[in-house]
């Protein structure tokens, strides 16, 4: 499509905490942007859930706020949202749940339950998704154990993005990322699986129909064109899940480039051209497109670990301490004088996909200060990340290139501490709103206006490349599989408090989970 002038592309990203609305050009400029939040309810220990219709206001009030601030015509809207999220409608559309998010726990028993039988991993390795209280599935199957009558009355069975669109466009569409995301689709077929369905006692109609991300909706409805200052007319690409879109916007999207992200939870992912997961099913597989999937895993304990140690260890430093805090940590050395730390403060997800674990300081002496304690944390998250890049690996998937970032990415010492870590060169790419930006790019090649999202590897701009300091990484290099190892060897303690959780005094009431 011949341009005067770049064409401008708003990208929503719906978020945990907020929505984010980015217009960017056909050029990679950002042009506009305007966030809103919501908040993230936790009602019972375990839940996580939100006001759909709060969202939704959210997704019209930043479009509406970038759209009034544009001088140029918008020539389309493209979506991304966070994945794994669940929402029950009655036959008009209207929810009867709240949306259930990512974050929840209270499918805990129904995902170990699933775990332990022999057709678990096989169901994980044909859908991409693993097992873990997160995904849907086992989120269905806690609906129709504890809440039977609401189960039963339940037309239709969507996620976030699903809903959003339906109400945007009178459209009831499901694209496959945010659908391998579900544990209810065959990602191989690309279609429902029909041994998931059963598990979950649904059936496909009660599902919104499958799509291509690259899907376009042709027009708004008359009340949303009215919000938003758009024509009715304007065009709505479907979109993707935030993980894989994650990927596009930092340009890693060729074979062999890793995509690392340490915001207050983190994940790590390469794109390869056919779906798999490896053997031991240690890590995710989810759809950019038909021929581009993202192989990895998300970490739920990222830049959360950092505020707990504010909290628990330096009060004395203020909330908004981190600079401070990550200074303290500069004055430990390399492997925390031997201090290893769990960094499981809201369990775990990649790659063990277990809600069992907690947290744990194991090689404490009395040696050890504060300034120990949180280089350790800090140590403890990279290293997590490092066994997520091994079940990369084992999936047999070649890493060659490792972008990375997220608001850890401000520090100094954790990108060198990342690249120790890792063993590898880590590159930082300018600033970026990575899935806004991501769902753009997937909108523009949607509509012919760029020839293929590969020209994301050229439109982001590497700030910084970091290389492994030798001494560090040898070192690091030496205490991974010991870190590997004490999950292991903890899982019948972690195992036994869960047991005597409920005969002890009140722990501290636990937050919903950090956002993605």
């Amino acid at each position: 499509m011949p341009q005067d002038r770049p064409a401008v592309v708003v990208g929503v990203d719906i978020g945990t905490t907020s929505t984010k609305a980015v217009a960017y050009d056909t050029d990679g400029r950002q042009l506009a942007s305007h966030s809103v939040g919501y908040p993230l309810d936790d009602p019972q220990p375990g839940y996580a859930e939100q006001e759909p219709q709060l969202i939704l206001d959210a997704v019209l009030k930043s479009i509406s706020m970038v759209v009034a601030e544009l001088v140029e015509p918008v020539a389309g809207l493209s979506f991304s949202s966070a994945m794994h999220s669940l929402i029950g409608l009655d036959a008009a559309g209207n929810p009867l749940t709240p949306s259930i998010t990512w974050a929840d726990s209270r499918a805990t028993r129904q995902a170990e339950r699933l775990r332990a039988v022999p057709s678990g991993l096989a169901l994980h390795r044909r859908t991409g998704t693993p097992i873990h209280p997160m995904s849907p599935l086992p989120k269905l199957l806690w609906f129709a154990e504890q809440e039977p009558k609401l189960f039963e009355s339940v037309a239709h069975w969507v996620g976030i993005k699903d809903w959003v669109l339906l109400r945007l466009c009178d459209a009831l569409v499901i694209d496959h990322s945010i659908a391998s995301a579900t544990g209810l689709m065959d990602i191989h077929t690309l279609e429902w699986d029909s041994e998931a369905l059963t598990i979950a006692g649904i059936t496909e109609e009660q599902l919104p129909q499958l799509v291509a991300t690259t899907a376009v909706l042709p027009s708004l409805t008359p009340q949303v064109a009215a919000v938003t200052g758009l024509p009715e007319r304007t065009p709505v690409v479907v979109g993707a899940g935030d993980g894989p879109l994650a990927n596009l916007g930092l340009g890693a999207v060729h074979p062999g480039m890793v995509a690392c992200s340490i915001g207050t939870s983190g994940a790590m992912r390469v794109m390869v051209e056919r779906p798999g997961v490896d053997p031991l099913g240690g890590v995710f597989c989810y759809a950019l497109t038909e021929h581009r999937w993202t192989v990895g895993g998300a970490i739920n304990n990222g830049g959360i670990v950092l505020k707990w140690a504010g909290a628990a260890l330096a009060p004395d430093l203020g909330e908004h301490a981190e600079e401070e805090l990550v200074a303290l940590a500069a004055r430990a050395p390399v492997g925390s004088g031997g201090l290893i730390m769990l960094p499981y403060l809201h369990s775990e997800r990649a790659p063990h996909w277990s809600a069992l674990p907690r947290g744990a300081y194991v090689g404490l002496t009395h040696g050890h200060r504060r300034e120990h304690l949180i280089r350790a944390a800090l140590e403890g998250v990279c290293q997590q990340l490092a066994l997520v890049l091994s079940s990369v690996r084992s999936a047999g998937n070649e890493v060659r290139e490792i972008r990375a970032g997220g608001g850890f990415a401000r520090s100094g010492l954790w990108r060198q501490m990342l690249a120790d870590v890792l063993g590898l060169p880590v590159s930082f790419p300018a600033a970026h709103e990575g899935s806004s930006f991501g769902a753009a790019l997937l909108g523009m090649q949607a509509l012919g206006l760029i020839p293929s999202i590969d020209v994301a590897a050229d439109l982001v701009r590497i700030e910084e490349t970091v290389r492994p300091d030798p001494a560090a990484a040898a070192t690091y290099a030496a205490l991974l599989p010991l870190f590997a190892e004490l999950y292991d060897a903890l899982v019948p303690a972690f195992t036994s408090m869960r047991r005597l959780a409920p005969s002890l005094p009140a722990e501290p009431e636990p937050s919903a989970g950090p956002p993605m």
